[in-house]
């Protein structure tokens, strides 16, 4: 399965701050067998989030784009809704099951504003920005993801186990 990395972030952008959440998403990535395709950091805007975004998935230049960033209450934190705005279908149990996990870490948790949806054949998922963070969601969801990337790929079509 092949996986784009996009990271929000102002300064990470304007080369004021190293992304270290986008690296911990491509190590457990291709350590659960994904391809890496790309790896784009983006200020956090609105309009440019929401065109990579629609870009990868009617491209097809991706299966999953996993992104790191912009999920808080900042004024400029705007990844879940440039995520709704490519939306064809929502995926809302991923995201809140990244923070009902979360919360047994940090109450903190309830305040990502994380989304996650479909659009064409590509899940979008929104991870945290904190390196941390990103590390406990994306362990806790990854086995799950690809049997449902399976079924949207039409790999599969067996939900029961």
């Amino acid at each position: 399965m092949r996986v784009a990395v996009i990271t929000s972030s102002d300064s990470g952008y304007a080369g004021k701050r190293e992304d270290v959440s986008g690296p911990v998403i491509e190590e457990l990535v291709q350590a659960a067998g994904y391809e890496v395709v790309s790896k784009t950091i983006l200020p956090d805007d609105y309009e440019a989030l929401k065109n990579a975004l629609a870009g990868i998935c009617d491209n097809k230049e991706a299966d999953l784009i996993l992104t790191t960033g912009g999920t808080g209450f900042s004024p400029r934190d705007v990844m879940p809704e440039a995520t709704a705005a490519v939306a064809e279908r929502m995926v809302p149990g991923i995201p809140e099951a990244m923070r009902a996990y979360s919360m047994q870490f940090t109450k903190r948790a309830m305040l990502s504003r994380a989304a996650s949806c479909i659009r064409k054949q590509t899940l979008i998922v929104n991870l945290p920005g904190s390196p941390k963070a990103v590390r406990e969601c994306l362990e806790y969801i990854l086995p799950e993801l690809n049997h449902g990337l399976e079924i949207l790929l039409g790999k599969t079509g067996e939900c029961a186990r």
